[in-house]
């Protein structure tokens, strides 16, 4: 349980758990961490939650796949349906990544996973209170739930 101030620069890398944290704030303070020059992993992604009706989610997420190219479908843009991906461009979209070289080095530094691999089992994982949901969980949707629906099939 660990705020973002307390973390300090190391060699090992920052294992997050996105179990029960929304979607944003967590995004939010791993590109915090990542600016600051740290390597971070987030497992459980298909645990972190987006608040909002789940209705509503789906209906902007599968508006967001209909857009594409007017000359050939395969130059893109490619739109993530994996829960790890969409979290990795969503922290993406909070780094300077087209406008600094550190955004784009910083989010070399990421790594995204659903569940937990083996090699970091070991490692203890950090949670951000700020980034943890208030609410019951009925009351979010999960990324696992967002990406079955729009095509990602495990």
């Amino acid at each position: 349980m660990a705020d973002q101030e307390t973390v300090v620069r190391t060699d090992r890398p920052i294992v997050v758990d996105g179990s029960n944290h929304i979607a944003g704030r967590l995004s939010s303070q791993v590109a915090k961490l990542l600016l600051k020059g740290n390597r971070v992993s987030v497992v459980n992604c298909e645990k972190i939650m987006m608040s909002g009706t789940r209705s509503n989610h789906i209906k902007e997420y599968r508006e967001f796949l209909e857009i594409n190219s007017v000359i050939n479908t395969k130059h893109g843009p490619v739109h993530p349906r994996r829960p790890d991906t969409i979290i990795a461009k969503m922290i993406r979209g909070m780094l300077p990544y087209d406008r600094k070289p550190s955004g784009k080095s910083s989010h070399q530094k990421l790594r995204t996973y659903i569940g937990s691999p083996k090699e970091l089992k070991s490692i203890k994982k950090i949670q951000f209170e700020k980034a943890k949901i208030k609410k019951s969980p009925s009351n979010y949707t999960t990324m696992g739930e967002l990406s079955r629906v729009v095509g990602w099939t495990e």
